[in-house]
């Protein structure tokens, strides 16, 4: 009786109701919110991290739409997982830590050189105006292309080719992700990065502990600095 004639109440308990339906329904057709959201904060977060942005995007693009079926009640552990063709999807801390390394932006205009599942470009796509990634393993190409199209992201443009002579048609580019290993930096990727630009490569042998370089370009002026070791699968040519 007294929460009948009590509208306050009554409007305060109708607005919890509707944001726990809302909220379970929402986590109806995504499982994986829960998870998701630990393994920013347990993986990324945790190991310093910061950029709000990036973190939000990590929040929510669905990593477990880009792994193979047999593999998404792992989409979200701290590994690479295998995506078939001898390639993976990075370790999600790795995927940030090259992202922030890049200081992404709403407009800015990247390269990214080995499209995988095409989950590095999703968060890519949420960080800045345009993607352009070269996949060379014409499967991978086809599938990630139309995964990035089901899930609506209008920004991304993906073609299948040898990424060590870039994409020269739209350079310069603000920053370049190379997500495979490098014996050497490739010129092309040098030569199409923008002034203030920022490229991110490991470089080191096949299948053996390698270093993940950062490159930036100042006035025509190339810094080369070295950060951290790594392990990513070869970077393939043609």
């Amino acid at each position: 009786m007294y929460i009948a004639e009590n509208k306050s109440v009554v409007r305060t308990l109708y607005l919890i109701l509707f944001s726990l339906t809302w909220e379970l329904s929402f986590s109806q057709s995504d499982p994986f919110i829960t998870v998701r959201n630990m393994m920013v904060e347990e993986q990324i977060e945790s190991r310093g991290i910061t950029n709000e942005e990036l973190l939000r995007a990590m929040k929510k693009v669905p990593r477990h739409l880009f792994v193979p079926e047999e593999c998404i009640k792992s989409a979200y552990g701290d590994f690479p997982l295998p995506i078939g063709y001898d390639q993976t999807i990075s370790q999600p801390y790795i995927v940030a830590y090259m992202t922030d390394l890049i200081k992404p932006g709403s407009n800015k205009k990247v390269l990214e050189i080995g499209t995988g599942s095409g989950y590095q470009a999703a968060i890519l796509a949420e960080l800045c105006d345009s993607v352009f990634s070269i996949e060379i393993i014409p499967e991978l190409a086809i599938e990630s292309s139309d995964r990035l199209k089901k899930l609506n992201y209008r920004n991304v443009f993906i073609k299948c080719g040898d990424g060590y002579n870039g994409w020269t048609e739209h350079s310069p580019f603000d920053c370049i992700v190379v997500t495979a290993a490098a014996e050497n930096i490739p010129q092309p990727l040098i030569d199409q990065l923008a002034d203030k630009g920022r490229l991110v490569i490991p470089i080191g042998g096949p299948y053996s502990v390698q270093d993940m370089i950062l490159i930036t370009k100042k006035h025509g002026e190339i810094e080369k600095r070295i950060l951290a070791p790594v392990r990513f699968v070869p970077f393939k040519r043609l």
